[in-house]
């Protein structure tokens, strides 16, 4: 049988929280939940772990849990569209939701120059009006 994995401590919601409201300059609702993780790649076993949610700016935010100082995390859209930090599990939960906040920043700074060049360049197809015939 799977050991349990006890619940984020009062303390750790309390960081989560603050490094949250930093980030996004104003209280955000941080959500207690639970979800299956497969914590060992080798196997097909799930196993039920804590889980933090919160939504801010249209982004969805998780921090899982993952045993004693174990924590993992991601940030998504939609159920096709997630991304994670580029690091499995963290041993320092600060570190986790720091490096998850800067991850979700960068991407919502990347995503918003993407939108204004194509933006610029539809407008700049706009101007175009063929050649002049004289």
């Amino acid at each position: 049988m799977p050991t349990q994995i006890e619940d984020f401590t009062p303390t750790e919601r309390e960081i989560v929280s603050m490094l949250v409201e930093r980030r996004f300059a104003q209280p955000v609702e941080i959500v207690e939940a639970d979800s299956e993780l497969a914590l060992d790649p080798a196997s097909d076993e799930l196993t039920e772990c804590p889980t933090l949610y919160w939504s801010a700016r249209g982004a969805h935010f998780v921090v899982f849990k993952a045993g004693a100082q174990r924590f993992r995390c991601q940030f998504f859209y939609s159920d096709a569209d997630h991304y994670g930090t580029g690091r499995e599990d963290y041993d320092d939960l600060s570190f986790c939701v720091r490096t998850l906040l800067q991850v979700q920043s960068d991407h919502e700074r990347d995503s918003a120059q993407r939108s204004a060049q194509a933006t610029r360049l539809a407008g700049d197809a706009d101007d175009y009006h063929g050649p002049s015939m004289v």
